[in-house]
């Protein structure tokens, strides 16, 4: 049946955009406007990972805030590996959880770690990335 109103399907269905994927996961609204508030810019470098781990916490006594600032900035962290570090890409796990495959095969699940940070700002994002980077 062709509806064309639906548009193209992928031939294979369940195929993955690593592209798409990637720019989805790097979108980190929420952290981008607390570090845009804060005079950082955000740009996919291990040195803004060093200044968000400066930046003060105001958004630890916001309960609501918290868990979304900590995915986004687990996103955020995955993003900058995978722009930074040769053979790391994106993977969703089965149920639906996003982690950064390096090279090695390793799996690192960056959005628990940017929740950690979040809530309590260790490890560091830039520890992170400096451990994920020379593995």
């Amino acid at each position: 049946m062709k509806i064309p109103f639906l548009g193209h399907r992928p031939e294979k269905r369940g195929a993955l955009d690593p592209e798409g994927i990637a720019e989805l996961l790097s979108e980190c609204e929420l952290l981008r406007s607390h570090a845009s508030r804060a005079g950082i810019q955000l740009d996919d470098t291990a040195a803004s990972l060093e200044a968000l781990d400066q930046m003060v916490p105001r958004w630890r006594d916001d309960e609501e805030v918290l868990p979304w600032l900590g995915n986004d900035a687990g996103l955020y962290l995955g993003t900058v590996i995978v722009r930074t570090v040769p053979g790391a890409a994106w993977r969703i796990w089965p149920d639906g959880q996003p982690v950064v495959r390096l090279a090695s095969g390793r799996e690192f699940d960056v959005v628990t770690s940017g929740q950690e940070w979040a809530a309590n700002g260790v490890p560091e994002l830039s520890q992170l990335y400096a451990e994920v980077a020379e593995a």
